[in-house]
């Protein structure tokens, strides 16, 4: 979602390289081109014009740091500003009341309140244990009823029932009761968007929020609205008490300064980021992470953190075990590794969550193992027979031929995946004699900044 910001920022870095020390007149010109960042970014002109004198005023300070590089002090200024705009420590969801505690999604038409819903429940339910029922109060749209019931059956969680020609407010009482009769811990009201801020929206979403009385009520916003997404922010919060903001689609194309303005200007935590389609694409908002990987410093913490929710540790296990007693990495073990990447939301995800040195583009890394080819990849090998994934040596021309024509793919593209499967088969054993830090001491210069992650070690 950062891209173009993070490259400016640290274009503009470089421009202090060589000078003794931050002075008036030699960050004049580089505060200039993070101005001019930030605005590309779609980041609101009020929020730029504080933000670029709050940078001002502490990188002429005292409290940088005299052994850094100029370019160094202004990234560390820039860092802790950024923090600041984004709201400085991340605040987990207040779920202290008498269940059924009532979360109430609010926002415009397309902005992803319905598979917000059905994320933040499927988050509720599986690393907080609650008990979720999910309701739909949009009946101006009845595919968004709809919707919100199969997405509640996916994620096995209750449902109750609405219908178009039910007033919401009636729509609320009945799922309060019904959530109180079933022992709901928790109750997300998916409400009715507009495409634009109206008078009828607003005062229909006001009654219903009445009626809810929710302890959190969540402000959803589309990361690539741009400017829109500032002036509904604004609507929204003088219409509703908000607690809180959930940014969704930022695994698209989205620019980065909607979430620097929205925070800025409701002064509401961001809570949450969709970042993907998938029902388990919802991150928790970390401040300081995210002005890391705004500053192209990676979020390791939040990779680690995938890492121990999203990966099979029965299937690591297996497979450490299987490599100690030398059976060797076979292509089922090769599966079940580019789905578990897949799982963690593909190279693009990972890629933006590592702090990648300079010189390296993480968009070149990531057409050149992008999800697409993952894909196919997995369909090479589930046009093997068992034997010959357990036995790749015996994969002739013929073979090839044949495997290549069940996936749809091309000879070479076989033969890229099993010399890839060869390099990862040496790879695992490398540590399943050495281990991960024998491994890991073999990369050398090649590790990113501060070693590996805790855990990892």
């Amino acid at each position: 979602m950062f891209e173009n910001l993070s490259g400016r920022l640290s274009d503009a870095a470089r421009q202090l390289t060589g000078k003794g020390r931050l002075t008036e007149s030699n960050i004049k010109d580089t505060l200039r081109q993070v101005r001019l960042a930030l605005l590309e970014a779609d980041v609101a002109l009020p929020v730029v014009k504080s933000f670029i004198e709050r940078i001002r005023e502490r990188a002429l300070g005292e409290e940088v740091g005299k052994s850094l590089t100029p370019g160094q002090q202004l990234v560390k200024v820039i860092h802790a500003e950024l923090v600041q705009i984004l709201g400085g420590e991340s605040v987990p969801l207040d779920l202290r009341a008498q269940p059924p505690v009532v979360i109430f999604l609010a926002g415009l038409q397309g902005a992803g309140k319905t598979t917000t819903a059905a994320k933040l429940a499927r988050r509720l339910k599986e690393a907080e244990k609650k008990k979720v029922m999910l309701v739909s109060v949009d009946v101006h749209r009845p595919a968004a009823i709809l919707q919100l019931e199969t997405l509640a059956g996916e994620i096995g969680v209750l449902h109750c029932a609405s219908s178009a020609d039910e007033k919401p407010t009636a729509i609320v009482a009945r799922a309060i009761d019904e959530a109180r009769r079933l022992h709901a811990d928790v109750l997300i009201v998916d409400t009715a968007g507009r495409l634009h801020i109206d008078a009828g929206m607003m005062e229909e979403v006001r009654a219903v929020h009445e009626a809810a009385a929710p302890q959190e009520t969540l402000f959803v916003v589309d990361s690539m609205a741009g400017q829109d997404a500032v002036n509904s922010a604004r609507a929204f919060d003088e219409t509703l008490p908000l607690t809180g903001v959930v940014l969704t689609k930022a695994d698209g194309d989205a620019k980065g300064g909607v979430a620097l303005s929205v925070r800025e200007i409701t002064g509401k935590p961001i809570r949450f980021m969709g970042v993907g389609e998938k029902t388990d694409a919802l991150e928790a908002f970390h401040p300081d992470r995210m002005a890391s990987r705004i500053l192209g410093m990676g979020d390791v913490l939040t990779l680690v953190e995938e890492i121990e929710q999203k990966v099979s540790k029965d299937k690591t296990e297996k497979l450490a075990k299987k490599l100690q007693k030398g059976r060797g990495f076979d292509l089922s073990d090769l599966k079940d590794q580019l789905e578990q990447m897949m799982n963690m939301g593909g190279i693009a995800s990972m890629l933006e969550k590592l702090p990648l040195p300079g010189n390296i583009n993480p968009a070149a890394l990531q057409d050149q193992a992008n999800e697409q080819k993952i894909r196919r990849q997995i369909a090479i090998i589930n046009s093997m027979t068992p034997d010959e994934r357990r036995f790749p040596k015996t994969i002739n021309g013929s073979r090839k031929k044949r495997i290549a024509a069940g996936a749809g793919q091309q000879i070479q593209d076989v033969n890229r995946l099993l010399k890839q499967h060869v390099q990862m088969e040496r790879m695992m054993k490398k540590m399943s004699k050495g281990g991960m830090k024998k491994l890991m001491r073999g990369m050398g210069g090649r590790m990113p900044p501060g070693g590996m992650p805790p855990g990892f070690r």
